[in-house]
C-alpha cells in the first residue's frame, strides 16, 4: 500500500511540473525572442523529466505506472484548477448588447 502511495504522489508531483511549466512557459513566451525555440525546448525537458520519472516508478511493474499516471492526471487537474481564469460576473453577461 506504501507503494502505491508513493507511487500517486510521485505522479501527482510529476503532473504540477510538467503542466506548472507548460503553464509559466506560455506566460514567459512575449519575453524571449524566439518564443518557438522556447516552446519546443520547455516541451522536450518536461516530456524527459515526466518519462523518465514513469520509468523510475514504475520499476517494471505496471500496476505502479498505473497509479503514477494517475497521480500525474491529478496533477494536471490541480494546475488547470488553480491557473483557470476567473468567470465573468453576471452583470457583465447582462451589459452585453445583442
Amino acid at each position: 500500500m506504501i507503494d502505491a502511495a508513493l507511487a500517486i504522489s510521485t505522479g501527482l508531483l510529476l503532473g504540477l511540473l510538467f503542466f506548472g511549466g507548460l503553464w509559466w512557459t506560455v506566460h514567459q513566451l512575449g519575453d524571449f525572442r524566439r518564443p518557438a525555440l522556447i516552446l519546443f525546448g520547455s516541451l522536450v525537458l518536461r516530456t524527459v523529466v515526466v518519462l523518465g520519472g514513469f520509468y523510475w516508478v514504475a520499476g517494471g511493474e505496471w500496476s505502479q505506472l498505473l497509479f503514477c499516471v494517475l497521480g500525474f492526471l491529478a496533477g494536471r487537474l490541480a494546475v488547470t484548477w488553480s491557473t483557470r481564469l476567473p468567470s465573468p460576473s453576471r452583470s457583465q453577461e447582462t451589459r452585453r448588447a445583442p
